[in-house]
């Protein structure tokens, strides 16, 4: 085989924007089209508004201005404003800001000099405006390009920053900000920073309470086994309590403000010291899985100069709190070890109901300890023997950590549609799991069933979820089923077995429904695959005259050539998400008890799952 040259020619030096826009995940992790919630355009919001959240944590500024209309977005905050002289190399070039200097920015999110930058390089249209000291300074940009300076100006506009721009479409492809998962986003923000007002879009956004609203605003009081616990210090909040209705674990951390969505130190040593502290407590060498099966707890520490594990900050590295304190473990030991105590001793129907919860938990285990350890002998076996499971490679040595956020499980039914999507899918990132038949209505059942029922235990050893989402080894759980009324009800029986044993993957938007087109609309020189009959229309008049027009019944009679666009840069995915207003046991009695009339109404409104009505041709 010829070899190819390799000279002095081949080197090549990029600057700053070519080399953000070249290889943009390793500035915002995955693209994405905004159908999950870690989407590369959600990322770029965040390290713009990371910037008016250090103003705030500073002192400087007690609101922040946002807007989204269509693809423009604007935050504006009410801090310092940047130095007048600096306004555009702080957005073009790397290795210059103000976080360098520890004494302004003692514990900030972003210490490396790069957030802005990238949204800069990878926006079409970039403005930033300073305003400080009755003067202002303004720059545009294209594509991380100076097109525009604007000079020194008197003004009598409150002094702070205000930032606009419209991702590049070049990078981003097609996208679409969606409202809920920038509202959570938000919420984080005004729960991590008591004080904090947030307008977006003209609605407020505020917290008084920090941790303790971010768990009441995303469980029901009714799915509580006890008001949540609320611990603050120095540089570090607490807040858990136990669930009644989920069976694993569910945390939420934070540092310096930045959701750690992969936990890192400060969560592990979190959950250690929950154990040691409960032990201590009751004086009874408890199991660590019955103390922390069903907590649901979030953290938040602040360290001086954070280290994490990417540039998108989703785990933590650091083994140090700096600024004189302890390290991270020994510090959250050690509160947990001397607040959780004393507020157990202060309270003791809480303490009273944790004992119960760990001795119910520890009675549970017991009895299923048999079956878990057959069902695991089983799912072991069934993994090397047949093909439910077609697994990607993305498990393989450093591809893990490198593309996690990428990894896909497809969950389909029937042979000719897990084929299809097999043939078609991306080997490195996308998983397939075929069920056999519609899967069991396990409404009102115990965990046992899990076990006992091959298809979910199978689906959960394939997940690793048995005792917590830490190790969950795909990022994207997508539900594929026909667009009938039979796909309808196994998308809904999925849906029932995740909110009955899993509700935190739904929580934490992991959960989807793939979109698939209905029709194929196509003439000699156009194809066009329509998703509903809107789109149809619009394709008829596009392509005028008589095209020929293909509806698609099912999964399985569109070809693997067909199925790449689905599945591939073009994948159309609608998050399964739920709604506060009802607790999840009522949620399920509602939907999946006995038949209610307005069954398809309370699903489309509160799991937010678009039922499209079909219209045959």
């Amino acid at each position: 085989m010829a070899q190819s040259q390799y000279t002095e020619e081949n080197i090549r030096s990029l600057d700053w924007k070519e080399h953000i826009r070249m290889r943009p995940g390793m500035y915002i992790g995955k693209l994405g089209d905004g159908s999950s919630h870690d989407d590369g355009i959600y990322i770029l919001l965040k390290e713009v508004i990371d910037n008016c959240i250090d103003e705030f944590v500073m002192g400087a500024g007690k609101t922040i201005d946002i807007s989204i209309q269509g693809d423009k977005v604007n935050v504006r905050d009410y801090g310092r404003g940047i130095p007048l002289g600096k306004v555009v190399d702080v957005v073009s070039k790397m290795n210059t800001g103000g976080k360098y200097d520890t004494r302004a920015f003692k514990k900030s999110v972003g210490l490396n000099g790069v957030g802005t930058k990238a949204v800069n390089a990878l926006s079409a249209y970039f403005r930033v405006e300073s305003t400080r000291d009755g003067k202002s300074k303004a720059a545009e940009f294209s594509s991380g390009e100076l097109v525009d300076e604007e000079f020194l100006e008197e003004t009598s506009r409150r002094r702070g920053t205000k930032v606009t721009f419209t991702p590049d479409l070049d990078i981003f492809k097609k996208y679409k900000y969606r409202n809920e998962y920038v509202e959570r986003m938000l919420k984080n923000y005004v729960y991590l920073n008591p004080g904090l007002t947030i307008v977006f879009n003209g609605e407020k956004y505020h917290s008084e309470n920090g941790l303790k609203d971010l768990l009441e605003d995303q469980n029901s009081m009714d799915d509580m086994r006890y008001p949540v616990i609320h611990l603050r210090g120095k540089d570090i909040e607490v807040a858990m309590t136990h669930s009644k209705t989920q069976y694993s674990e569910e945390y939420q951390s934070f540092v310096n403000g930045q959701h750690t969505t992969q936990g890192g130190t400060h969560q592990s040593a979190f959950r250690e010291a929950i154990v040691k502290t409960i032990r201590d407590y009751y004086g009874k060498n408890y199991d660590a899985s019955d103390i922390r099966k069903s907590i649901i707890a979030a953290i938040a520490i602040k360290v001086m100069e954070p280290v994490f594990e990417s540039q998108t900050k989703t785990k933590l590295g650091s083994t140090e709190m700096g600024d004189g304190l302890p390290t991270v473990r020994s510090y959250i030991n050690d509160f947990i070890g001397k607040q959780l105590d004393n507020f157990l001793h202060k309270n003791t129907e809480v303490a009273d109901s944790i004992q119960r919860k760990i001795v119910q938990a520890e009675k549970e285990r017991k009895e299923l300890s048999g079956i878990r350890k057959l069902a695991r002998e089983r799912a072991k076996k069934a993994s090397l023997h047949n093909k439910k499971l077609r697994d990607c490679r993305i498990h393989l040595g450093d591809m893990k950590n490198e593309r996690r956020l990428d990894s896909t499980l497809f969950i389909t039914e029937g042979d000719s549609a897990s084929g299809s999507i097999t043939k078609s899918r991306d080997v490195n990132t996308q998983a397939v799991f075929s069920l056999r038949g519609k899967p069991l209505n396990s409404y009102g059942m115990s965990k046992k069933i899990v076990y006992e029922n091959e298809e979910f235990n199978l689906l959960q050893a394939a997940l690793n979820i048995e005792d917590s989402l830490e190790d969950l080894r795909y990022n994207n759980i997508v539900i594929a089923t026909d667009a009938d009324v039979d796909g309808m009800h196994i998308r809904l029986l999925l849906i029932t077995f995740f909110l009955q044993f899993f509700p935190e993957l739904i929580k934490e938007n992991h959960l989807y429904i793939l979109q698939t087109p209905l029709f194929r609309v196509r003439d000699k020189k156009e194809t066009i695959y329509c998703y509903n009959q809107d789109e149809k229309t619009e394709a008829i008049k596009k392509l005028k005259g008589k095209p020929e027009i293909t509806r698609f019944k099912g999964l399985g009679e569109i070809s693997p050539d067909e199925f790449k666009h689905f599945i591939g840069d073009d994948i159309r995915l609608e998050p399964v998400m739920l709604d506060k207003a009802m607790s999840i046991e009522e949620l399920l009695k509602f939907y999946m008890g006995k038949n209610t009339p307005d069954r398809q109404e309370f699903i489309i409104e509160n799991l937010k799952v678009e039922v499209d009505l079909i219209e045959e041709n």
